[in-house]
């Protein structure tokens, strides 16, 4: 018989700490460095343009912005290029406006893209609607204004209001959501769908208490960034709805105020010191709601969730 033997290493040798990264050349380690700055650089280079709006618009806007006249009281009875008076005619048209487009658009576009992704199987609707949804994702504001006010006014014969700012604002929000809500409902992993299946859950439950839930956060966070995008639209203002330094609360009569066409009314004033900041203040006021919209989704979207 032979006799085998292991030999063992001495206790007083250090054992060699192998890594993953221990074979990597030199001259890999420094592409990945050059890339990993290179990719700093482009950040903070993106950032830089963000920063600066930010800081002239709350440098500029902060100082009406800080008075409770502006909140609580309109332009109503002020000359323009004087103080005085404040922005709730624009907020209250603002919101009402986008509250109206974000009632007819955040369902249609949850529920369109729920048919392109659980329905559709590449079926012709589905590539129909598909396209569609590409071609408007890309449609200009004042294209969109132009066919509501061509639709809407001359041949319906409604009269300009705030209902038609908030129909051109859909044609404008409601791909966003499609898009954004498509590629939150492709993310869920086909497993929970399967499971859910093989335990008997109907299919249209299943999307409702478990693919809509885990692709909540996602899917409110893209409808926050559809209504930040129409909430400062200003072209469909401009064609559809007069101007107005009155609260007005029906979308069906009358001019309504809303914040860009604010800035756009202080703008064509003049630049007298106080218009300039009215102009800004609106600016600053606009950002600021969008903000606090954008926070509250949040909480919600993480109160909501399915936790993972």
């Amino acid at each position: 018989m032979t006799n085998t033997s292991t030999v063992s290493p001495r206790m007083d040798e250090p054992l060699k700490k192998t890594t993953s990264f221990s074979d990597i050349s030199g001259s890999r380690k420094a592409t990945n460095t050059f890339a990993t700055v290179i990719i700093y650089a482009a950040m903070a280079v993106a950032a830089i343009p963000l920063i600066w709006v930010l800081w002239t618009v709350i440098s500029r806007g902060l100082a009406p912005v800080l008075k409770a006249s502006w909140w609580t009281t309109s332009q109503s009875g002020v000359m323009l290029m004087l103080p005085g008076g404040g922005a709730l005619h624009a907020i209250i048209g603002t919101l009402v406006q986008a509250g109206i487009t974000s009632l007819v658009s955040i369902p249609i576009g949850i529920f369109t893209a729920i048919y392109l992704v659980e329905y559709s199987n590449g079926n012709r609707l589905g590539r129909v609607t598909t396209f569609m949804v590409d071609i408007l994702t890309g449609v200009p504001s004042i294209v969109a204004a132009l066919f509501i006010y061509s639709m809407w006014i001359v041949l319906f014969g409604f009269s300009r209001s705030g209902l038609a700012v908030s129909l051109a604002l859909v044609i404008l929000m409601v791909p966003v959501i499609i898009r954004n809500t498509e590629e939150m409902l492709r993310v869920v992993p086909q497993d929970l769908r399967e499971a859910s299946f093989a335990l008997g859950v109907p299919k249209w439950k299943t999307i409702a208490r478990i693919v809509l839930p885990t692709a909540l956060s996602g899917i409110v966070t893209g409808v926050m960034l559809a209504i930040a995008r129409v909430m400062g639209e200003s072209a469909p203002v401009l064609v559809l709805v007069g101007s107005s330094q009155t609260i007005n609360w029906n979308p069906v009569d009358g001019p309504q105020a809303s914040l860009p066409l604010m800035m756009l009314d202080m703008y064509k004033a003049g630049t007298a010191p106080a218009t300039l900041d009215k102009l800004w203040g609106a600016a600053l006021t606009l950002v600021l709601i969008i903000a606090v919209l954008n926070v509250g989704a949040r909480i919600i979207s993480a109160k909501f969730s399915v936790k993972q």
